[in-house]
């Protein structure tokens, strides 16, 4: 099959609002696929519909090949998840809370239980009652149980929420092992986009409820994204140097002080050595690359 996941024009409207309109995406297997988008963007909503917790207004999803009906029971057995905030027993423990998903999955490893919470650092709180668990504990424990039974497709929405710097970086270094060891799928929202950045083959950035645009880590990297960033005292007269005396015109004014430079045929210098004959006095010149951020950004308009 081309893809483990596809979207054809899904859409989900609730009374006169639009959630999501035409959302079309492509996850290949094997792959992390980055689900990008601001807060309020319809990641949530698209992966409710997936997950199958939702019903598309319109549209429609195929799983593994086959197209999702509301009596689409059995692929589920095949999937994990996280959507939103992971919900539990709370007076159970976090190891009797494994238990039931797996009686519920009809999954019976004896090890498995010890091995997923050992792997997300949790194994000493397993006998915890879930009350006393904190945030990123809870975060913790809902990722155990989303790759509990080594699912061939994870659907993970913000799983680093209410995790510090060292757990999710923890949870990055998880979820690249998953994929390269274990050959999961996964589908994993944020709107942290350095933390797809590390991590994800393919990105798909939705915003206002639209898929804007699904492409390669690759295919950005190998863009022609790089740039001079220059930072100078006065931005007025260092652009009239620029256009009149050095002849170029794609450079942006990006902070008050801050000029991005994208024509290649001039080097930093050539650069410094025109703008300082032109009294215009350089704080600091150096070449730099976009990054995913810069290329959400101009994406989503917001730049």
């Amino acid at each position: 099959m081309p893809y483990i996941l596809q979207t054809n024009k899904l859409t989900k409207t609730i009374g006169s609002k639009n959630l999501v309109t035409d959302v079309s995406m492509h996850v290949k297997k094997g792959e992390i696929y980055g689900f990008l988008g601001p807060n309020g963007a319809g990641k949530t909503t698209v992966m409710k519909m997936i997950t199958n917790l939702w019903k598309p207004t319109n549209g429609s999803i195929e799983l593994f090949g086959q197209k999702l009906t509301p009596t689409s029971y059995e692929v589920f057995k095949r999937m994990g998840s996280i959507i939103e905030f992971p919900t539990f027993y709370d007076h159970l423990s976090g190891k009797e809370n494994m238990v039931l998903h797996c009686e519920y999955m009809g999954y019976y490893n004896p090890n498995s239980i010890e091995n997923t919470l050992e792997m997300l650092n949790i194994a000493d709180a397993g006998e915890k009652p879930v009350r006393e668990f904190s945030l990123g504990m809870k975060q913790r424990l809902g990722i155990a149980r989303a790759i509990l039974s080594k699912p061939e497709l994870l659907i993970l929405d913000e799983p680093t929420n209410g995790l510090d710097p060292a757990g999710m970086k923890q949870i990055r270094d998880l979820l690249k092992m998953l994929c390269t060891e274990y050959g999961i799928t996964i589908v994993v929202s944020s709107h942290i986009l350095s933390e797809v950045e590390s991590i994800a083959d393919t990105i798909g950035v939705i915003n206002h409820g639209i898929l804007k645009k699904e492409v390669t880590m690759k295919e950005i990297s190998e863009m022609s994204l790089a740039y001079i960033e220059l930072s100078v005292i006065n931005t007025r007269q260092a652009c009239y140097v620029l256009a009149d005396k050095l002849g170029l015109n794609n450079f942006k004014i990006v902070e008050d002080e801050k000029i991005r430079i994208y024509d290649h045929c001039v080097s930093t210098q050539e650069l410094s050595k025109v703008l300082a004959l032109n009294d215009v006095e350089i704080v600091a010149v150096g070449k730099k690359a976009e990054s995913l951020e810069d290329y959400f950004l101009k994406i989503t308009g917001e730049v």
